[in-house]
């Protein structure tokens, strides 16, 4: 059986003999304090917060209903169960206490038995809710750390996988840092335009960070002598080349299979395989057009070629930040959602300070100052 003895009770009542009842009644059997008015017991059950209260209802100066209005309205005191008590038995004085959030109701004068009874009754059920919502605090609390340790888990995981693409083809160095920045700044200020207030929740964005830097984790299939070649690429190569999108993609599927379809690695296959689309159809592996490129990987596609644009490649030196900005701009209804490039436009002396923040060399940092 549940030992209530420590359980503390609140009474109010003006009259002294009904206080004297239960306080011979429940004093043995419980911690018992009295108040003979509301004012009393109010500053009493704020102050500390007993276990159940008994409110008289027919008191002078302040009843018992202004007492339970305002003990419901208090964060201390709103979940404290009360019991009224009145010699008014008629339904409507019940009816307004049960309204105003009381548990149960007791008539006077008081049946000993049945007073004991619903007492212990409700302190049962009060510290059974209380225990509750303890023991759901501290599942809510085992949830959120097993989803940080979750999303710490994914999150290096993806940086691993986008690390082996890296290492494959060293010029890039920093470049998923960047990109992941670039991303969140098009998306933040995406996020109010009419075209996209729909896709672009927080969670979206939140997938978005999380999935984008494995965009080019299908480098890894490219051979070396295409992937480092320090001239052009022939037809041949370049068709090899573009197959990363596809090598990617395949790699996510094959995780996905084994996995499960989690969400930051659908958003991480349609990054992959769409990044290099265009906004006319020219791009590849697929040439779709307009709309029908995921949102994430029109995003993802200004971002990329504004990195690789002032970032040196085997093939061409870095171009300055203002150059790579004219080029962004003379892309957009071409290469680019045009309202992507809008925003670029607005932000991108903010794209020139992730730049700065995670640039690798001194030239780097001299061509994002032009």
């Amino acid at each position: 059986m549940m030992d209530l003895s420590q359980c503390r009770v609140l009474a109010v009542d003006d009259t002294k003999l009904n206080l004297d009842i239960l306080v011979n009644t429940l004093g043995k059997s419980h911690e018992l304090a009295v108040a003979l008015n509301g004012v009393s017991a109010l500053e009493m059950a704020v102050g500390s917060p007993p276990d159940l209260i008994l409110l008289d209802i027919m008191m002078p100066g302040m009843n018992g209903y202004e007492v339970l209005e305002r003990l419901k309205q208090h964060p201390a005191t709103a979940e404290v169960p009360v019991i009224m008590l009145s010699a008014l038995s008629d339904v409507g004085t019940k009816a307004r206490g049960f309204q105003l959030g009381a548990v149960d109701y007791l008539s006077k004068p008081f049946e000993v038995e049945e007073l004991k009874a619903r007492v212990r009754t409700h302190l049962l059920l009060a510290r059974a809710q209380r225990d509750l919502r303890c023991q759901n605090e501290r599942l809510e609390e085992m949830v959120r750390e097993r989803t940080r340790e979750v999303i710490q888990t994914q999150q290096a995981t993806i940086e691993s996988m986008a690390a082996l693409a890296e290492y494959r083809d060293p010029e890039t160095g920093q470049h998923i840092h960047r990109v992941k920045g670039y991303v969140t700044i098009l998306a933040e200020e995406l996020r109010t335009h009419p075209r996209f207030a729909g896709t672009l929740t927080r969670d979206f964005i939140e997938l978005l960070g999380l999935s984008c830097p494995l965009h080019d984790i299908g480098k890894v299939g490219v051979p070396d002598h295409i992937l480092l070649k320090p001239g052009p690429l022939t037809n041949e190569e370049f068709a090899e080349m573009r197959r990363h999108t596809e090598y990617g993609r395949d790699a996510i599927l094959s995780v996905q299979r084994k996995l499960g379809a989690m969400p930051f690695l659908r958003m991480a296959e349609d990054i992959i395989f769409t990044h290099h689309e265009k906004w006319d159809g020219s791009g590849y592996p697929q040439g779709l057009a307009g709309g029908d490129i995921p949102l994430c990987g029109r995003i993802m596609a200004l971002a990329d070629v504004y990195d690789a644009l002032i970032s040196r490649r085997v093939y061409k030196p870095p171009f300055t930040h203002t150059k790579a900005a004219e080029i962004i701009l003379q892309g957009a209804g071409t290469h680019f959602d045009p309202d992507i490039v809008e925003v670029f436009a607005e932000f991108s002396q903010a794209f020139r300070q992730v730049a700065l923040f995670n640039s690798e060399s001194d030239e780097q940092r001299e061509n994002l100052a032009r």
